[in-house]
């Protein structure tokens, strides 16, 4: 079995195998994380993001955090750039746009007790820095370094809004606690 550095390094050169273990890794995070960003058009916006990130892949230098921080920075920018031809070019009336989220461990525990859309939903509902801040830190799983990066921000005002985020949604989940749900359901 190849260590995380060593399927990075084989996808970088090339091999579709590699590559293929790296897209199961990221893109379910990063699906998340575009869902609170563009809402329903989120799936486009990360095609989008994946083919340039396989034009670009073998120009990439890091390790897997790096790859991961910079696969986000992508598709955070391909979802800006969806957002304003949106505001350029309205031709459907547009939906609730989902805004952004925050971090730690009660955040963690808050998360695990509702449903991933239940969860998105709450994380939507904070001010954009924090709502970013925790599905960078939360979702995604990058540090506090490489979510600033993402962000064009110094990392501790990211662990500032992470933090002020989750405990935001501490304060909703204390307040009217959503339904767990069963695996059933």
């Amino acid at each position: 079995m190849r260590s995380a550095d060593e399927v990075l390094t084989a996808a970088r050169l090339g091999d579709e195998d590699a590559f293929r273990t790296l897209y199961r890794d990221v893109q379910p995070k990063l699906l998340r994380y575009l869902q609170v960003l563009v809402g329903a058009d989120a799936e486009d916006v990360a095609s989008d993001a994946w083919l340039q990130i396989a034009r670009d892949l073998s120009s990439f230098r890091g390790d897997l955090d790096g790859f991961r921080g910079w696969t986000t920075t992508i598709a955070r920018n391909r979802a800006m750039d969806h957002l304003r031809r949106q505001q350029r070019r309205p031709l459907v009336p547009v939906e609730d746009v989902a805004e952004r989220a925050s971090l730690d461990d009660t955040a963690q525990a808050a998360l695990d007790s509702v449903s991933t859309g239940d969860a998105l939903a709450l994380i939507a509902g904070l001010p954009p820095d924090q709502a970013e801040a925790v599905l960078l830190r939360v979702v995604v799983g990058l540090d506090a370094k490489s979510a600033a990066k993402v962000l064009g921000k110094r990392p501790g005002a990211v662990r500032t809004a992470a933090h002020r985020g989750l405990r935001t949604l501490s304060a909703q989940l204390d307040a009217a606690p959503l339904p767990v749900r069963t695996p059933s359901e």
